[in-house]
């Protein structure tokens, strides 16, 4: 356990501003870590400098980006946390499945994470407005969207009975996506059949029910596994001829129909506002725990070629971006 200081926002306080005219300037360290691979987050990491930019906090002028990367390996987290604090850095920025663990060793700098699960039901926060002592952050999480995501997919499918829902149910606020999801498909007369997946294996055995089942239909909660199996998630349904629908953007790209959720750059982007007021001196519990602000359709239509669909004018007209 690393002791944690007394007054985390005191020793931040805009440390550039304050440094005599004469002084050489002396780059804060900003510590990056995450248990994903560094090519999972190529499209995030220069949305997030070009946040930075924009609120004056220059790479290489102001701060320094330290990054750990746990190549998928939770079990290397505390070695990397431990790392950062050696450096050390003034602040951490925590991705995806590496928040819970590095929240909970309270380290003595602010911590500002990104990531898809709920905080809440994770115990990482007593509510979004009441982030703990030093924390605060991103979630994409946002349940009632896959209610939303069940009615896009009988738009695209008007008869479909027989839904599968490929979910992780390691990842906290799935209790929360299944009831969203399971109250959209019983209200359009469909029988929805969970399958439960955290590994290639339980992948697999899934794909090998859904088959058994013939699925009509398939809707996939985003999470960090399900986004580095998004290509063999979507072949599967590409061959089977089933329209599959999540919540970001790349599993569209990667060859599922629709997508409809965050715009998950935007979000990124947003992690800058934290940092820049962190840095300036703001305590990270003063600021509440925010939710996704920009969300955007996806269509691929290339997929839906394949699978036999025709995309109608009025969903092609509400999509923001259609892949052709």
């Amino acid at each position: 356990m690393i002791p944690r200081r007394t007054m985390l926002g005191g020793s931040l306080t805009a440390t550039a501003l304050t440094r005599p005219a004469h002084a050489r300037p002396v780059p804060l360290r900003i510590g990056w870590l995450t248990m994903q691979r560094p090519a999972s987050l190529a499209p995030f990491i220069p949305a997030l400098r070009a946040g930075l930019a924009e609120r004056n906090l220059v790479e290489g002028r102001d701060l320094i980006l330290d990054f750990r990367f746990g190549n998928d390996d939770r079990a290397r987290v505390p070695a990397l946390l431990d790392e950062l604090m050696r450096v050390p850095v003034r602040l951490l920025l925590v991705q995806g499945a590496a928040a819970a663990p590095v929240i909970r060793a309270r380290p003595p700098v602010p911590v500002v994470f990104v990531m898809s699960s709920d905080p809440v039901a994770a115990g990482l926060a007593d509510s979004l407005s009441r982030p703990p002592a030093g924390v605060t952050g991103i979630t994409f999480l946002s349940a009632a969207l896959n209610g939303k995501r069940v009615e896009l997919l009988h738009e695209l499918r008007p008869g479909l009975q027989r839904l599968a829902v490929l979910s992780n149910p390691g990842h906290p606020g799935e209790a929360l996506e299944r009831a969203e999801a399971e109250a959209a498909a019983r209200r359009h007369g469909m029988a929805a059949r969970f399958h439960h997946v955290q590994n290639e294996a339980e992948l697999d055995a899934a794909f090998a029910v859904m088959a058994a089942d013939d699925a009509e239909g398939m809707v996939v909660f985003a999470d960090g596994f399900a986004l580095q199996n998004r290509t063999a998630i979507a072949a599967f349904a590409t061959a089977r001829r089933i329209p599959l629908i999540s919540g970001w953007r790349a599993f569209a790209e990667a060859g599922a129909l629709v997508s409809y959720g965050p715009r998950l750059e935007d979000a990124y982007r947003r992690l800058a506002h934290f940092v820049a007021r962190i840095l300036r001196g703001a305590r990270p519990e003063d600021m509440p725990i925010e939710q996704p602000r920009v969300f955007e359709l996806v269509v691929n239509q290339r997929s839906a070629e394949v699978i036999g669909i025709e995309i109608s004018t009025a969903l092609l007209a509400r999509a923001d971006l259609v892949l052709e």
